[in-house]
């Protein structure tokens, strides 16, 4: 039985997994660094850290190994399950940073939405795939939106909007990439712009609404709603070419930067390891893109490849926010870097995907 399992682990594409592992270790360094002079949270966030990428290898390894086709078979009961546990959190869970999103286990939180985005990864992976050949524009676009609108609703009651757009983004993303005609994707569109309007006039809070002000002018409200982008860029900025060192960043050592290992610790990066420790970071970013891209093109059926567009979908739509948000080029909306910021659930999340792209590389 060992010997049948390491010789599927012989079978992962290592280029993927060392380059997820090494941008794991500059997450690490960097949540290191800026504990350094944390008075009271210290090291706590780092050790933390370890102990959530630890397991977060384990999920890796096993899902690997494993027929990735079980969660084909499987997708309805993660589906169900899901539902449920976003509509428990809604009513016994914790509230952190105004979101009631939050259970807390022996003093770690465990963020339901995260685990849910890969539980729609393959929902939609099966979805699609089992109708690929026969696709009816209007009924299945209706019905997978459904399907995404389960998740999407207990999550906007939490309220975290951030998550939602991610959800949503997934979808829309494997949408297109089904050959989707533009007709039916410019109607969606219209009716995003409508869900949009009537977000803001009833459901959005004031600071939320400042969030998307500060995002079309971030300099305007410098020492208010726009007080973090405009830190992340003075940090950025500062960086040149080599950086400050590690643990030597002004703006991040001197708590300038809020949240500077969560929403921007980019910004961390960027100005204690300068535009080097920047280019590593998308040099690492992509080759993962490249190799899931490889993985796609030669997945052995067409639910394996629509399941690494969908983890391609998760990675870039929290890449693209992030960094995005850290450059003051999108609103601040509480959305982690992969395998960088600090964040239990989501860097668990983040390895349970490579986890499935490799059980998908083993039976290419």
């Amino acid at each position: 039985m060992l010997s049948l399992y390491f010789n599927k682990i012989k079978r992962f594409d290592w280029l993927l997994a060392v380059s997820v592992f090494l941008l794991f270790l500059l997450g690490l360094s960097a949540i290191y660094s800026v504990g350094l002079n944390q008075e009271f949270v210290g090291m706590t966030n780092f050790h933390k850290q370890v102990i959530f990428g630890l397991i977060g290898f384990l999920a890796f390894f096993i899902l690997g190994v494993n027929n990735y086709n079980l969660y084909r078979v499987y997708a309805k009961v993660f589906w169900l399950a899901m539902i449920v546990l976003l509509v428990f959190v809604l009513f016994f869970g914790q509230t952190v940073n105004g979101t009631k999103g939050w259970f807390f286990l022996f003093g770690l939180g465990l963020q339901p939405v995260e685990v849910a985005k890969v539980a729609l990864v393959a929902v939609l992976a099966r979805f699609f795939s089992n109708r690929f050949q026969h696709f009816f524009v209007s009924k299945h676009i209706i019905v997978s939106l459904v399907f995404v609108l389960t998740f999407v609703l207990p999550v906007i009651l939490q309220p975290d909007f951030g998550s939602a757009l991610v959800l949503l983004g997934v979808w829309f993303i494997t949408l297109i990439l089904t050959g989707v005609k533009k007709t039916p994707l410019l109607i969606l569109l219209l009716l995003g712009v409508l869900a949009t309007s009537l977000t803001w006039g009833f459901f959005l809070q004031d600071y939320q609404k400042d969030r998307i002000k500060v995002f079309f002018n971030p300099l305007d409200d410098p020492l208010g709603s726009g007080y973090n982008v405009a830190q992340s860029i003075i940090a950025i900025g500062s960086g040149n070419f080599f950086g400050r060192g590690l643990g030597f960043g002004s703006q991040s050592q001197l708590k300038f930067i809020p949240e500077a290992q969560t929403d921007f610790i980019f910004a961390v990066i960027a100005e204690e390891l300068g535009f080097l420790g920047v280019a590593v970071v998308f040099v690492l970013f992509g080759i993962i893109f490249w190799r899931l891209t490889v993985l796609a093109k030669t997945a052995a059926d067409d639910f394996g490849q629509f399941l690494i567009i969908g983890i391609m979908s998760v990675l870039l739509i929290h890449l693209t926010i992030n960094i995005g948000m850290n450059l003051g080029v999108m609103p601040v909306m509480g959305i982690s870097l992969p395998f960088v910021s600090y964040g239990g659930s989501f860097l668990i999340t983040c390895f349970m995907l490579m986890g499935l792209a490799e059980s998908v590389a083993i039976k290419r």
